[in-house]
């Protein structure tokens, strides 16, 4: 026995051995993540290096920590990578066993163990070697996180003296700078005119013609939401919000590609200087903040047509508002350009704190004056003040620019200073944004504006259509103001871009609950797709039905059954690609499938006959819509099918919805199943001793004369019987359209009566049976009239019978 298991022992690890020289060999992984963990290493003391090098410089920071964190995540991923060869060993070491006791184990069953137990110690190795690697990037970003949060607060929290000695070396230095900077510029400007000049005409006009592009593209897709029309003397709210939305967009949009366009061709025809390039980058970031804020203020209050504004401000108050209101953005770009000019000119820093502390005095000056104004005014006429809130808020923030400023804290001043320009005009264009999006929201206001029509013009879409569609529009509007506004205020407070784009792409990596991973980017991409592919659904249906099967004169019906199909197959298609472009493994959900495939055997038979019994009626088309139907006590015109049920409208105008199954299972009759050709039959009885002839010929005439009945099939008047009470007439005549069948009979009852009449043929009527309300009465009464009469009741020989008896009716002929 014991050579038996030897022997079985070392079959079983030859096996093992060939399929391991079948796989690839596992040194190749360990050496292959080693040399990428080393790599990993050494990116991370070069990245240890900059940060001792760049310990004030904030941009250089926010870069090396996203350097870092996607080493980290590359680390987490190689020590992935030995997740299945360890599981392989720990398997096939479970199945070796432990070495026996007394040493009778194979020598290649021994090498076999030894050799896996050395492979899981090097992994094990590298593993701790990736780990603390981790650990070691971790305490960097953390390091990385406090040197950043002091150069904010150091930023913010430092004094400068202010004494007479600053404004004495302010006034010297402000005029030897400037002198330094305008030959500077004097200078690029003769190099660029003698050697530079078609290259700059040729970026100054591709930059003008991209702008221009978008601007006259624009003004012609929404010309009437750009300006105001002057003759609406009381437009709504969604059109005003509508006005001052794209008529701040567009222009701004417009300069801001012309700025972008007009620094990018300089750049590429090598017409900028380091510090002519540095100039122009912050004088077009100013001038675009300037007039951003200048068109988002004069959209709001509207000077010059009081009816368009945004908020009920007098028109006085709207001017002064919109001066103050440009000229503190006005002051706030100047502080900032002149900051970077000085800057880049390397500039004495009490010319760069002079200048400061000027203008955010005058801004915090110009935010008290805008907090003074008394916008509004009673019904006395009096002016009234702003709600205190927002009135003791800015006299506050003036106020505190001005003190910070005048205490020696200028870049608390200029922080201050900064935010209520850019963070205010910020925040008002969101406030527009959502004000628009819960105005869209409203029932029946989206279906009002020029995108609604068009889009109920190109996808045939109804008033319920349109409200649900306006729904989803707010939901994406208020979703894209976020996106877009948050991210921008975060810029303005500090934050940096690859700030920003980490956060986004941790909002992009995958969620794991369980088996099943997605990721909330994934999941809008999503719900994008499938919206998406629900507006394509529905123009290829209005393409397909409105251009192609028109012009083809295809059958009304066929065209609804081709709809229905289409539009099924497109929604689920688009819901398949949606929860594919999710993340989500569709073979992960076979459980799910299995689960529901259960549910529909037992609980929703009914709904899946009802299903397949549509699928059938599309396909096979037994009826269409517009086809009158009998289904048993039912009896209508089919207006709409659909896959659970038929839906369909009696002539008494009752709308009766009829599961499919029904109609498939039971027998239908279809009056206008290939045509609209049908028979009618009217009924008509003639009184016994009537001229028969004549009146099959009065009927046949009636019959031929009427403009309805179709001369092939011809009219046929039937003798179909003799009746108890009357001789019975059949006319039968055949229509182009038996939906004008109620019409014809009409006509022909009447035409019969007036025929009968003159021709003095009778139409009998059921004799009506005597009604005794009290026959113990009249049964009385003929007792005692028999009880006076004579009492002799057999008349005498030769007498003659009583006038008063009744005669025998003669029986009718049967």
């Amino acid at each position: 026995m014991r050579l038996v298991l030897a022997l079985l022992l070392v079959i079983s690890a030859a096996g093992a051995a060939v399929a391991q020289a079948d796989a690839p060999p596992a040194t190749d992984l360990i050496a292959d993540q080693q040399r990428i963990i080393l790599g990993y290493q050494q990116q991370t003391d070069e990245l240890e290096k900059r940060i001792a090098r760049s310990l004030d410089d904030d941009t250089k920071l926010v870069e090396i920590r996203v350097d870092l964190e996607a080493i980290v995540g590359s680390v987490l991923k190689s020590g992935q990578a030995f997740r299945p060869r360890l599981s392989e060993i720990n398997a096939r070491l479970e199945q070796l066993g432990s070495p026996p006791a007394d040493g009778t184990e194979p020598a290649i069953v021994t090498a076999e163990r030894q050799s896996l137990i050395a492979e899981k110690a090097q992994i094990n190795a590298l593993l701790g070697i990736a780990e603390g690697l981790a650990i070691r990037i971790n305490g960097l970003l953390s390091r990385i996180a406090d040197i950043r949060r002091d150069l904010f607060a150091s930023l913010l929290t430092k004094r400068y003296d202010i004494n007479v000695k600053l404004f004495t070396d302010f006034a010297r230095e402000f005029s030897v700078e400037t002198a330094k900077f305008w030959r500077s510029v004097a200078a690029w400007l003769s190099f660029v005119v003698q050697y530079k000049l078609p290259s700059v005409l040729a970026a100054t006009f591709f930059a003008v013609a991209a702008a221009a592009l978008l601007l006259i593209g624009g003004r012609r897709l929404f010309g009437r939401l750009i300006e105001p029309d002057p003759s609406v003397r009381a437009p709504s709210y969604l059109s005003r919000l509508s006005v001052a939305f794209w008529s701040t967009l567009l222009p701004s949009a417009a300069l801001a590609v012309f700025f972008v366009a007009a620094y990018f061709f300089y750049a590429y025809y090598e017409v900028l200087r380091g510090d002519i390039g540095a100039y122009l980058a912050s004088l077009f970031y100013v001038a675009g903040v300037v007039y951003f804020v200048y068109r988002l203020a004069r959209a709001v209050l509207s000077p010059s047509r009081p009816n368009w504004r945004l908020i009920s401000v007098e028109t006085r108050p709207a001017r002064w508002l919109l001066f103050l209101v440009v000229a503190t953005a006005f002051l706030t770009g100047l502080d900032d350009f002149l900051s970077d000019v000085y800057g880049v000119m390397g500039s004495p820093l009490s010319l760069t704190v002079g200048e400061s502390l000027i203008s955010t005095l005058l801004i915090g000056i110009l935010v008290i004056l805008i907090a003074r104004v008394r916008p509004f005014v009673d019904p006395a006429g009096n002016p009234l003040p702003w709600h205190p809130v927002l009135r003791y808020g800015l006299t506050l923030l003036g106020a505190a620019t001005m003190i910070a400023a005048g205490l020696g804290y200028i870049g608390l001043a200029r922080f201050v200073s900064q935010q209520i320009v850019v963070t205010g005009a910020i925040l008002a264009t969101m406030y527009i944004g959502f004000l628009s999006a819960r105005a869209v929201s409203v029932e029946g206001a989206f279906a009002g504006t020029s995108l609604g029509a068009r889009l109920d013009r190109w996808l045939n879409l109804d008033d319920t259509s349109l409200d649900q569609l306006s729904l989803g529009l707010s939901m994406a509007i208020n979703v894209l103001v976020l996106a877009i506004g948050v991210p921008l205020i975060l810029l303005q407070w500090g934050f940096q871009r690859a700030d920003i784009t980490a956060w986004a792409y941790d909002l992009a990596s995958e969620i794991s609950i369980g088996s099943v991973s997605f990721s909330l980017i994934g999941v809008l991409t999503g719900v994008l797709v499938f919206v998406i592919g629900y507006f394509l659904t529905r123009w290829f249906q209005g393409w397909l039905d409105g251009s192609v099967m028109a012009r083809g004169r295809v059958d009304t019906g066929v065209r609804n059954s081709i709809r229905t199909v289409v539009g099924y197959a497109g929604l689920a298609v688009a819901a398949l690609i949606g929860v594919s472009a999710a993340g989500v493994d569709l073979s992960n959900l076979a459980l799910i499938a299995g689960g529901l495939s259960l549910g529909i055997g037992f609980g929703l038979q009914n709904v899946v006959q009802n299903f397949v019994s549509g699928l059938i009626l599309l396909a096979e088309r037994p009826f269409k819509a517009g086809d009158w139907i009998v289904a048993g006590s039912v009896s209508g015109t089919v207006r709409k099918i659909s896959v659970r049920a038929t839906e369909i409208e009696t002539f008494q105008r009752q709308t009766v919805i009829l599961p499919n199954s029904e109609l498939i299972n039971a027998a239908v009759g279809n009056w206008t199943h290939r045509n609209r050709l049908g028979r009618v039959d009217i009924r008509v009885n003639v009184a016994y001793g009537s001229d028969v002839r004549r009146a099959h010929a009065v009927l046949l005439e009636i019959a031929n004369n009427h403009p309805m009945v179709l001369k092939n099939p011809e009219p046929f008047v039937l003798f179909s019987n003799f009746g108890t009470a009357a001789l019975e007439f059949e006319v039968r005549v055949f229509l182009a359209d038996i939906f004008n069948g109620n019409v014809v009979q009409n006509d022909f009852r009447f035409a019969i009566m007036e025929a009968f009449a003159r021709e003095g043929i009778d139409i009998p009527s059921t004799p009506r049976a005597d009604v005794k309300l009290f026959p113990e009465k009249e049964q009385a009464d003929e007792e005692g009239e028999a009880a006076k009469a004579p009492a002799t009741l057999t008349p005498e020989p030769g007498a003659k019978p009583d006038a008063t008896r009744k005669r025998r009716k003669k029986p009718d002929p049967d």
